[in-house]
Order: structure tokens, then sequence, then C-alpha cells
């Protein structure tokens, strides 16, 4: 069992932000009750399979009898938040994995983020070592969670353009396209 648990039961605010400019970009996930701010670092494909997986548990459930907890198609306009990320970002850790569930009994998404743990390659590991010592518990209801998993998505895809040709990433300096020569 991890010593420090940052639990959000019923968080105001609980989204993906950046911090950088496209294609130095820094991912978070963050989350606020009254003062209390906790921020994650993420990978920017950690964030896009959240939302994703948010989407797929979300559509599932409304999929389910008659969408017994009332979940939303779309995004409900007064939960849709565009701001920037509560500043200073500082993270407590670097994501090495994340838990994705539902809880029947309070109708919520429940995101688990785990610390990085790095391992020696030469030294014998017991399980015991492997647990992290630390974890995010966030728990939102429906309608925050389709906003959230939108607004992630929404910032995943601001990065750099990519090139029509090959696929890869614009930088603002320009591009060296293996396929078609330079852009």
């Amino acid at each position: 069992m991890p010593s420090i648990v940052h639990a959000f039961d019923w968080p105001d605010r609980v989204v993906v932000g950046t911090v950088g400019r496209p294609g130095a970009r820094a991912f978070y996930l963050q989350a606020r009750d009254g003062a209390r701010v906790t921020s994650v670092g993420l990978e920017k494909m950690q964030s896009a399979a959240l939302a994703e997986k948010i989407d797929e548990i979300l559509d599932r459930v409304m999929a389910a009898d008659g969408n017994p907890v009332s979940v939303p198609t779309g995004i409900p306009v007064e939960l849709v938040d565009n701001e920037p990320l509560d500043q200073p970002v500082e993270p407590e850790f670097r994501a090495g994995a994340l838990s994705l569930g539902w809880d029947p009994s309070t109708a919520q998404v429940v995101i688990e983020a785990f610390p990085l743990i790095e391992v020696d390659d030469d030294a014998e590991v017991d399980g015991a070592e492997l647990e992290p010592d630390e974890v995010l518990v966030v728990r939102i209801p429906v309608g925050t969670a389709r906003a959230f998993a939108a607004r992630t998505l929404e910032i995943v895809g601001a990065g750099r353009p990519l090139c029509p040709f090959c696929g890869q990433p614009i930088d603002p300096e320009g591009h060296v396209c293996v396929l078609s020569g330079d852009l």
C-alpha cells in the first residue's frame, strides 16, 4: 500500500494541461479541491489513451439498459474548462502507469496514477520493492469525465502540425521529410 495517497473524491477541477510550446510540451494531470492542488507528469500518449478509455467506459455505461446513471452523450456546457493549469505546476511524480475504472456505487470514473519506478537492470527485485511510494486517485462524475476526455483530446491534438507526406510533426523551424525532401 502506498504511503502517500493523493485522493480527490469529488474534486473542484480535474484536467490534463501542458506547459511549453508545441514540440517541447510537458503534459500534466492536475486535480484541485479547494486550495489543494496535485499535479502528476504524463506522456502525451498516456494523456490520449486516458481520454479515449474514459470515453469508452462512458459509452459502455450509457449503453447499459436505458442509461441508468444518465451519462451525457456530449459535453455539458457548464463543465467545459478551457483554463490553463493552476500555477505553479509542481508535479508530485511522473506517471509510469495509469489505472482506470468505474465505481457503480457513486457513478464515478476512477483514475489512478502510479509513479514511474526505475529498476536497475542488474539488480534483483522482489515485489515489495516495486510497490509505489505514492499514488494519485481521482474520482469524477460522468459529466465531468466527458468534459475531461474532450479537453484532453483537444490538448493532445493541439501540438505541431503533421507533414502530409510522412506524417511526422513539423517543427516551427521546418521539417526534413524523408518522403519528399525539404519542406
